[in-house]
């Protein structure tokens, strides 16, 4: 890339404008590998400045921190925001690790100095190119202690795009992090803690991240951590999945959390915005709650709900107000037993004698089971005495796909499996479907399909998004998730047998609720 010239700055009308021309620039010349090992999904001007917006005012030195900066567009927009709010003395820390897109964050820096020049504001920027986690996760460890960090390594604000890939547990980054670790995590998540924990009181940390951090298991550590530190103060959540990083060709439900560090704090109001991408932020729908409506303190789990609109949250009370559980209905959720790497000598192609159906994800499809497909190559499975203990009994079952492609309207995928239509005594369910069931028994065929309908209803999906952000549907956000009496289960199974069209399946579970 050129070296950035005196015209170059010239043409640039502010720091925001220069990082986003730096940050195309860059981005056009490297792979999608590179951008994805990377984590280089850089933020539009429109999304920096309604982060950097967010950003309270602070005396003195104002001290910023972007720990994954990119090409530095939120330093900018942080940076500007700041100034045009009378801020007169800012430092910023700013860290890459990518060394050649630090070359081009050094010029962008120096043009985010020479602007604030020009308004009467002196801004020093420290770009270093260390690995932010690595650098600074001891501030985890210290937290309350002798050894919490000095001030030269606290901040007045926090604002960042971090990276979003999973870690092995061995990584050196997760090993670094213990305290805020479950299963593989998602870095994303590292820099959030860390960033809360190199905060002031009274701080602002803004971040765009996925939604994944609000919910389930692998984030529950994390979630303990980090709102025993900060409270919650804004969500702006995107309707559109492919809006945020469009230039990136992301896929991915985006939300931008501002929070302030408040150790200990027990409640607050917290103000929700929703736009259906970029085009409409600045027509954005906004409602304030009480962060008790929207995070359950109570609760171990610290679930963050995020429902987009006020018509959301009226279908989030319906639900909840449901006493049903799987457990309390006699059921129970358990994951497909084939896994199928470790069952290839099982797995069978042509059928035929002495086999029986294996159900794969792309069999599973809103209602129905569409088996044999013909293009899958194993759509059998050898039924004998080394097989049987991955195999299920043929009884009727509610089945769910695991993960949701991201592109999907819908999180929820399910179908009823009615064993009247397989004339086999055992199936196989692989490794990447959940299947619902009567422990010792079977579901009736009007259980299996009204529950099934009820899964595939919006009044559902709508619950499951707003408190989970993941794509992945696990079987203990299943088993948690509320559910109508069995008698209303069992009348709508009696209406949606051989539904397939969820329009109409969304008709009938408003009839049997009685909702319009």
């Amino acid at each position: 890339m050129n070296d950035l010239s005196p015209s170059t700055l010239a043409r640039t009308r502010d720091p925001v404008a220069l990082s986003d021309a730096v940050g195309s620039a860059y981005a056009a010349i490297v792979d999608a590998d590179h951008r994805r090992d990377h984590g280089l999904y850089l933020s539009p001007p429109e999304v920096a400045r309604f982060m950097a917006s967010l950003v309270g005012f602070h005396k003195g030195i104002v001290r910023v921190l972007d720990p994954c900066a990119g090409a530095g567009i939120l330093s900018a927009a942080a940076v500007e925001a700041l100034v045009r709010r009378g801020a007169t003395r800012i430092h910023v820390v700013a860290y890459e690790v990518d060394k050649t897109l630090a070359k081009e964050l050094r010029k962008v820096l120096r043009g985010v100095e020479q602007w604030a020049a020009k308004q009467g504001a002196e801004v020093t920027c420290d770009l270093r190119t260390a690995d932010f986690v690595m650098a600074n996760a001891d501030a985890l460890e210290g937290l309350g202690s002798l050894f919490a960090p000095d001030a030269d390594r606290t901040y007045d604000v926090v604002i960042a795009n971090p990276p979003y890939f999973k870690l092995n547990k061995a990584d050196p980054r997760a090993q670094a992090a213990l305290s805020v670790v479950h299963g593989q995590p998602n870095i994303y998540g590292l820099f959030m803690a860390i960033g809360a924990a190199l905060l002031r009181k009274g701080g602002d940390l803004v971040f765009i991240t996925p939604r994944s951090f609000a919910s389930g298991d692998y984030f529950r550590a994390f979630r303990r951590r980090f709102f025993g530190l900060v409270r919650p103060q804004e969500m702006h959540v995107f309707g559109s999945r492919r809006d945020a990083f469009a230039r990136d060709a992301v896929l991915q439900e985006n939300v931008i959390l501002h929070a302030v560090r408040d150790d200990g704090w027990k409640d607050g109001d917290v103000t929700i915005s929703t736009s259906a991408g970029i085009g409409d932020l600045a027509e954005r729908e906004t409602r304030t709650k009480r962060i008790g409506e929207v995070l359950d303190l109570a609760s171990n789990d610290l679930v963050l709900r995020m429902p987009a609109t006020e018509g959301d949250e009226d279908l989030m009370r319906a639900v909840d107000a449901w006493q049903g559980r799987l457990a309390t209905h006699g059921w129970k959720i358990s994951t497909g037993p084939v896994v199928a790497f470790r069952a290839k000598e099982f797995q069978s192609a042509t059928g035929g004698s002495g086999t029986v159906p294996l159900l794969w994800l792309n069999h599973v499809h809103p209602m129905e089971i569409r088996w044999p497909l013909v293009k899958r190559k194993n759509e059998h499975i050898l039924d004998r005495i080394g097989s049987r203990n991955i195999l299920v009994p043929n009884a009727n079952y509610v089945v769910m796909r695991r993960f949701s492609a991201k592109e999907e309207k819908r999180r929820l995928v399910a179908a009823p499996y009615l064993a009247a239509t397989m004339n086999v005594p055992m199936v196989g369910l692989e490794n990447h479907l959940n299947y619902i069931y009567r422990p010792g028994g079977s579901l009736t065929e009007e259980e299996a399909v009204g529950l099934a309908a009820f899964l595939n209803s919006t009044l559902l999906d709508t619950w499951f998004r707003a408190t989970n952000g993941n794509t992945q549907v696990g079987a203990s956000e299943i088993r948690a998730m509320p559910m109508p009496p069995v008698p209303t289960i069992v009348a709508l199974g009696r209406q949606a047998r051989g539904v397939t069209n969820l329009a109409r399946i969304d008709a009938l579970v408003g009839e049997v609720l009685g909702r319009p």
